[in-house]
């Protein structure tokens, strides 16, 4: 699913919101989900999972080519942690999600 394909589906679903109001709504909620990120913040939405900033330290790596050692210097990483409703509607698979439908995740 793409971003247009959410905006889509939200406008859909929501019959009083054009498809620019559904745009503008994805829009807003990506961008306050990157910038508290950015902040280091950690983002839960119960029942879908958590996106948070894992931090790396640096390190001393291997060129592959040429064996010679390179310093990587620390970065800060977005991941996700998937929760446990989502888990379970992914690892039950019906038969509707085999076909290219998605099976509903309930809260």
């Amino acid at each position: 699913m793409t971003r247009s394909d959410l905006v889509e589906a939200l406008a859909e679903r929501f019959e009083q919101l054009t498809q620019r109001d559904a745009e503008q709504a994805v829009k807003t909620i990506l961008d306050a989900l990157g910038e508290a990120m950015v902040r280091g913040q950690r983002v839960e939405i119960r029942g879908f999972g958590s996106f948070f900033v894992n931090h790396l330290p640096a390190r001393t790596g291997r060129n592959p080519r040429s064996g010679a050692a390179v310093a990587i210097p620390e970065r800060r990483v977005p991941r996700f942690k998937s929760g446990k409703a989502l888990r379970e509607a992914v690892d039950q698979r019906p038969a509707a999600a085999q076909h290219g439908e998605a099976a509903p995740i309930s809260s």
